[in-house]
């Protein structure tokens, strides 16, 4: 089987592909100055693009996994991401609380998808 890595860099790639899957690396904000809100949007922008360049799209997450500065925040992210994401098409996923590489940091989102 192959594998295909897009955007790879010195430490990692943004994602990696491998048969019928797509593996996200975790996805932050381009502009971290924004709150959850505004951060989760980017992200997402950002997961939208990279499943394009695999060949598939968010109804082809298998799952999300979506890690928070704040726990408080968590119905702030899930007011973007419930309008992303596509009823009926709704992946496995797991929230936590977590400390981000950065501190201006507030959401990472972890995806796997198939093709």
């Amino acid at each position: 089987m192959s594998l295909k890595r897009f955007h790879t860099g010195k430490r990692m790639s943004e994602m990696v592909v491998h048969g019928n899957v797509a593996y996200l690396a975790g996805q932050v904000a381009g502009d971290p100055s924004q709150d959850v809100a505004g951060q989760t949007t980017q992200v997402l922008a950002a997961i939208d693009a990279l499943l394009a360049e695999a060949g598939t799209d968010k109804t082809q997450i298998i799952r999300a996994e979506i890690f928070l500065a704040d726990i408080a925040t968590f119905s702030q992210m899930n007011g973007v991401w419930d309008t992303w994401v596509p009823a009926g098409n709704t992946p496995a996923r797991a929230t936590v609380e977590a400390k981000l590489a950065a501190p201006e940091y507030k959401v990472e989102i972890v995806i796997t998808a198939a093709i």
